[in-house]
């Protein structure tokens, strides 16, 4: 067989179908020439799905007349420049484009044209490429002071194959809009504007640079409920940042569309941080839930590789157990800080659950016709100092995981007469127990309603994870050690990382080529399946580089024992026990939802109360 060259026009739609792969992906890479050129301003107009017509006009410092064929030209580039020696080091990516290979690519499959002005002073140019076939550089009107306008007509005439995979107009016009939106996060800086077949969809002024303007930026495009329930995020470890935003777990979603992960701002989807991602909610969120977060890295471009993929939508990283534990640590930084807090959109599902009646006749709510208690309702008359939690509900007297600093002391073993009143204390002043299961809470400006079983489940599961990390996990000896066969990669992956499994209670050895001998396993797990775990282990450590299926199993055992181990629905408890139970949620981190991110109480301001009653 003969070895040809191939015609570069046919070099070039080669080169687009691994590059723009859909409208919304050459927008992504124009929007990206426009940041880079220094942009302060872009609008994106499409039609048709963007495969009628795209425009990406922006106030960047241009190109003169003489830079317009280059642009067009394979691998031809302003970002990378070469040393003294004419080497490029691809390694210090610095530009969000580097490769000079988006124009090429799109002029090859559609009509395309830029017209541009200068920043430096000097007249507007155009110059047109139609199926690979460029014309020369003319002379040309421009709208503004500086900057460019890119056009692409009939995107993939040139292949019409190609049109045969594109989706509906509409789905490609959601795909458009939601590339806009990843580039709005992380350039918080720029004003953004989107018109889909003549309408505006999307406006968004410039923001001040800085965690205040950037969480404007977010509410503007994810609601104002994520910025209510957003966590700052912001930690650094060996010169490697992590900034943005997270939701509380109780603020959490039914799939993963509203995590948004950017390096070096970068949009990108990586596995490794999806995987630590997971991995930091692990203790809050059931498997079918998904936490909400916009995460930020910031690294030297020299360690991670963005020359992956001619779409540069995926990243290497030299050290991805520094990144990953940076990721994790951070989150769960966050989330302990937030203590008990539960997302407001607790309440607002909570009222939306009221229903307005005009009356019931035969006594008062929650008091028989006779005036006796009512069943399932506990309440008193009088109120008595907090008793301290040693002489109350059993499991509760341990000390707890964290205590918040800026809240009072809640347990006071002599009462003074300045004592504070239990209803200004974060979760108030129990006043009544309904169906032996929820707890009524008064506080200064609402009230509270709290899952009895679901609350004290937490803070016996927290203490058990204290208790974990004060030491080494304890082991079982298995009676005959087994041997677990895998795959050579699998085994030595996992028993490279043999002194992180001892500390987490596995005990494994190498047993030959592609086998591995298991000596011990974690007692919290009782009679387990030792060959599912190990295999379990050799994905994660494949996949995420880290050992999460053991981690997950022993939270999944710490849960069942806490929840075996918490007062249960329907035990009647006394009013000194219900507020111990109270100050001691106040005090514990994550109490604010149960071990599967459910809530474990429901606050109602008074202003809202008064809205149902119409009062407001």
């Amino acid at each position: 067989m003969l070895i040809r060259r191939l015609p570069p026009e046919t070099v070039n739609r080669i080169a687009a179908g691994e590059v723009v792969e859909r409208p919304a992906s050459a927008i992504k890479e124009l929007v990206e020439n426009a940041l880079d050129a220094g942009a302060t301003r872009i609008e994106v107009q499409a039609d048709g799905g963007g495969l009628t017509r795209i425009l990406i006009a922006d106030d960047g410092h241009g190109m003169a007349a003489d830079q317009l064929a280059l642009a067009v030209e394979r691998h031809a580039t302003s970002k990378l420049e070469p040393d003294d020696a004419g080497d490029v080091d691809l390694l210090r990516i610095h530009t969000l484009g580097f490769r000079g290979e988006a124009l090429p690519s799109i002029g090859s499959v559609a009509r395309l044209t830029i017209t541009s002005r200068p920043k430096d002073g000097g007249d507007a140019h155009a110059i047109t490429v139609e199926g690979g076939d460029q014309r020369p550089v003319a002379p040309a009107g421009f709208p503004g002071p500086h900057g460019a306008r890119v056009e692409v007509r009939d995107l993939f005439y040139a292949t019409p194959a190609r049109l045969k995979f594109m989706k509906s107009e509409r789905s490609e016009a959601m795909a458009i809009s939601e590339e806009i939106k990843r580039q709005a996060m992380a350039h918080e800086g720029v004003a953004f504007t989107l018109d889909l077949d003549g309408k505006t969809t999307l406006r968004l002024p410039a923001e001040h640079p800085g965690d205040e303007g950037r969480l404007k930026r977010l509410a503007a495009m994810l609601g104002r409920d994520f910025e209510a329930n957003a966590l700052l995020i912001d930690q650094a470890r060996d010169n490697v940042r992590l900034t943005g935003y997270a939701g509380l777990p109780t603020y959490s979603r039914g799939n993963a569309g509203h995590q948004y992960l950017f390096v070096n701002g970068r949009p990108v989807k990586d596995r490794l941080l999806q995987g630590a991602l997971r991995g930091a909610y692990a203790d809050f969120l059931a498997r079918d839930r998904h936490p909400a977060a916009v995460l930020f890295l910031e690294i030297d471009p020299l360690y991670v590789d963005v020359n992956v993929h001619p779409a540069k939508a995926e990243v290497r990283f030299r050290d991805p157990a520094l990144v990953r534990g940076l990721i994790v640590g951070a989150l769960r930084h966050a989330l302990a800080a937030a203590g008990h807090r539960a997302s407001t959109t607790v309440a607002a599902d909570a009222l939306a659950g009221f229903t307005a009646h005009e009356g019931v006749g035969g006594g008062v709510w929650g008091v028989g016709a006779a005036g006796g208690a009512a069943p399932g309702w506990s309440g008193w008359t009088g109120w008595s100092a907090p008793a301290t939690v040693a002489q109350l509900i059993p499991g509760l007297k341990e000390q707890s995981a964290r205590v918040e600093p800026d809240f009072p002391a809640p347990h006071t073993p002599h009462p003074t007469p300045h004592a504070p009143d239990p209803v200004d204390y974060p979760l108030g002043a129990a006043r009544a127990q309904l169906h032996g299961t929820y707890i009524v809470a008064q506080t200064r400006d609402g009230l509270v309603v709290v899952d009895q079983h679901a609350a004290h489940e937490r803070l016996v599961y927290e203490r058990m994870k204290v208790q974990m990390a004060a030491g080494s996990v304890t082991r079982q000896a298995l009676l005959a050690p087994e041997v677990v066969e895998l795959d050579p990669a699998e085994a030595e992956r996992v028993s490279s990382r043999a002194d992180e499994l001892a500390q987490l209670g596995l005990i494994v050895e190498p047993f030959g080529a592609g086998a591995l001998l298991v000596r011990e396993t974690p007692a919290l797990l009782g009679d387990t399946d030792v060959q599912g775990l190990i295999r379990d282990i050799a994905d994660d450590l494949a996949e995420h580089g880290a050992a999460l299926a053991l981690s997950e199993r022993l939270g999944e055992v710490c849960g069942t024992m806490a929840c075996h181990g918490s007062v249960r629905a329907g035990r009647v408890l006394s009013a000194p026990e219900m507020n111990a139970l109270l100050r001691e949620m106040e005090v514990t981190p994550h109490s604010g939802q149960c071990n599967h991110g459910r809530p474990t109480y429901v606050e109602l301001k008074l202003a809202d109360l008064e809205k149902l009653f119409g009062r407001r």
